[in-house]
């Protein structure tokens, strides 16, 4: 579990409730028709922005922002290396009983068991990586559209509280109600957009060029060890994936 989503989302709720409870009943933050025109409006404008799976898309995909790190691309490139290391003294076929926990590179290694040609290998990976980031990208568009229209409808929901007040100046008694949804929309729909919403987005759109990093430097390796390329000669292709302060450590000679 990615620990800075679950505490970003908990530590903020938890201010949040603080700051209420500290200076009236939490009760009165919770205003029925308030949250009718704020979330329920926001609803309605994603899904006409978007299609239906798309939306429910979105909320399967915003898992990964709660799921741990990637794996580490030094993890990877290593792995990569040991297999070609396998290939080069007992052929392709030895990759069949090599076990990886990324089911992409799992995948990689069993069409190269296959004996598929090399440029379709690199196509059926490249395909599954753009189709991967086509749905992060759509969830990411998703969140932020939801971002976008939250402020927009408490806004909308300020403006009706408002003419609400302005009709009924005569009556005392509804003064009150008629400000409380005027105030409460625009607060539940600056909350929705920047507690919840735009924060899910970026870290999808992190999430994503995690992946799509990781992925990349895979497709490569798959690539590498099919052409049979020498696994140091492999090792400087693969680091340029790295970050410049891990590309002089010697995979390689780690690799055993």
């Amino acid at each position: 579990m990615d620990l800075a989503t679950i505490l970003g989302l908990i530590g903020g709720n938890v201010l949040i409730i603080m700051s209420i409870v500290a200076g009236s009943p939490l009760e009165s933050f919770i205003n029925p028709p308030s949250l009718l025109i704020t979330v329920g409006g926001t609803m309605m404008a994603t899904l006409v922005r978007f299609r239906m799976g798309q939306v429910f898309g979105a909320v399967k995909i915003s898992m990964h922002a709660f799921r741990g790190k990637q794996d580490k691309p030094i993890e990877l490139i290593r792995r990569a290396v040991e297999m070609a290391r396998i290939v080069r003294r007992e052929g392709i076929l030895a990759l069949e009983n090599q076990e990886v926990s990324n089911p992409f590179f799992q995948k990689g290694i069993r069409l190269l068991v296959d004996g598929l040609d090399p440029e379709f290998v690199r196509k059926v990976l490249e395909e599954d990586m753009d189709q991967t980031i086509e749905r992060h990208d759509i969830g990411f568009k998703v969140y932020k559209a939801v971002g976008d229209a939250a402020p927009a409808f408490g806004m909308v929901g300020t403006l009706i509280g408002l003419v609400q007040m302005l009709q009924n100046m005569d009556d005392p008694k509804s003064i009150g109600p008629a400000m409380a949804v005027a105030l409460l929309t625009t607060l539940y729909g600056a909350l929705i957009a920047n507690m919840y919403a735009l924060p899910m987005a970026d870290k999808l759109k992190a999430r994503t060029v995690e992946e799509t990093l990781n992925k990349g430097l895979i497709i490569e390796s798959i690539t590498s060890i099919q052409e049979g390329r020498n696994p140091r000669v492999m090792e400087e292709l693969l680091k340029s994936y790295l970050p410049a302060s891990q590309q002089s450590e010697s995979i390689v000679d780690a690799a055993g």
